[in-house]
């Protein structure tokens, strides 16, 4: 009998079906999923570096990597070019902003109050699939070339993501949960901080990180079409220029700076919601 049970608890150990054994396979494939990124970066790298090479696309529109890199050093050592990050990142942090406390403040007060929720429902169908970039005409004629042009597509864009998501938080809350906070005389206030807005939070936090990169997307759009001073707008003088590597050079730093708010928006995200089953198990996973 000992002999049997010592062969089997070396084997489970052995074969990694033991907690251990789990462990052991889930650590290393932590470790290779960024690896696996990075390679498939790297591979994309050289598709652009070979390409121009092999004559299928012209140099003249397709630098190659060395090249956009180049180009890329070279911004990073011009004051312009941080002053027109720092222009993108004024207006996409201040409608990003905006667009949440204003999302949060309609969402709650709409969605808990049916009657209002009812008559809202039609005019937020109607106004939220307008694409953004059509009110373009709109805010150059009321505040032209101007940071306001930019908050206002910004915000109008991103707004919709943080009310959608917090009205349909609300919308989760459990009846039975609602109705004992009634039973125990909990007024609006204490309903909306116990009851509702833990329901919400996830919601929320989903809202805010997609508006988080809606905000970014229309920020640059704002730049690069109405000419508002930011990285768009340094695309479309480059572009106009003729200097095609700094063209892609600044649309390199626009991608990385839409990783780099993804990033930050999951952080956010997971830190906020720290306490709740999802992230919990994406950190036991």
């Amino acid at each position: 009998m000992t002999r049997t049970a010592t062969t089997e608890v070396s084997g489970s150990a052995g074969t990694g079906t033991g907690p251990g054994g789990a462990s052991a396979r889930r650590l290393p494939e932590r470790a290779v999923a960024p690896l696996r990124g990075l390679a498939g970066l790297a591979g994309l790298v050289v598709v652009l570096e070979v390409l121009p090479h092999t004559g299928l696309v012209s140099a003249d529109y397709l630098p190659p990597a060395s090249e956009t890199v180049r180009a890329l050093w070279h911004l990073l050592a011009e004051q312009t070019f941080w002053t027109a990050l720092g222009d993108t990142l004024t207006g996409w942090g201040l409608g990003l902003a905006i667009s949440v406390v204003a999302g949060v403040a309609a969402g709650l007060v709409i969605g808990s109050v049916p009657v209002l929720r009812a008559v809202a429902a039609s005019t937020i169908e109607f106004l939220r699939p307008i694409p953004s970039v059509a009110l373009i005409p709109i805010a150059v004629l009321l505040y032209g070339a101007d940071l306001r042009s930019k908050l206002l597509l910004v915000v109008y864009a991103s707004f919709w993501q943080v009310l959608v998501q917090v009205l349909a938080g609300i919308q989760d809350v459990d009846p039975v949960a609602d109705d004992t906070a009634r039973s125990y005389q909990l007024g609006t206030w204490g309903r909306l901080r116990h009851v509702m807005w833990p329901t919400a939070l996830p919601y929320v936090m989903t809202g805010i990180r997609l508006a988080a990169t809606v905000a970014l997307i229309l920020a640059v759009t704002a730049e690069l079409v109405i000419g508002a001073p930011g990285l768009g707008q340094e695309i479309a003088v480059a572009q106009t220029s003729g200097a095609v590597p700094q063209v892609y050079a600044l649309v390199l730093v626009t991608g990385l700076l839409g990783v780099a708010v993804n990033l930050v928006a999951r952080a956010v995200e997971r830190r906020a919601l720290h306490w709740h089953q999802s992230v919990r198990t994406e950190v036991a996973v």
